[in-house]
């Protein structure tokens, strides 16, 4: 699939074994799982709540920030910075993240985090960082 906004404000959705070129997509979204599929594009799901990615791959700026209730579950970054921003995150994520910002709450397991922002945060960070690298 390719195109802009897409999936935004849909609930109880299940993708399987896509790929998809999209800017903005799954903003405001609720109750989604993606499988085994491709997500490349710009600010990836702001304010989804209940977003569940198993065994993807994301290319892009500035994904999954403002989330509640996010989990990533086998996943890959590709050229992926300034992630998770104020996001309630659960993620297990294969290879390199480019950067994290600000991430508010729950954990983030990753093979290698270039950097690590935490600063001028509007809100209480208890978010767990953790790296094997």
């Amino acid at each position: 699939m390719k195109g802009k906004y897409s999936f935004q404000y849909m609930e109880n959705l299940l993708i399987e074994n896509s790929i998809l070129d999209t800017k903005d997509a799954f903003w405001h979204s609720k109750n989604v799982i993606v499988k085994d599929s491709t997500i490349k594009g710009e600010y990836l799901a702001y304010f989804s709540e209940n977003l569940t990615l198993i065994n993807c791959k994301i290319i892009g700026t500035q994904p999954l920030c403002y989330c509640e209730n996010l989990k990533l579950i086998d996943y890959e970054m590709i050229d992926t910075d300034l992630a998770f921003e104020y996001s309630q995150v659960e993620a297990t994520i294969k290879g390199i993240i480019k950067s994290v910002k600000n991430p508010k709450s729950g954990f983030i397991k990753a093979d290698s985090i270039g950097h690590i922002i935490k600063e001028n945060s509007i809100m209480e960070d208890t978010c767990k960082i953790e790296t094997k690298f």
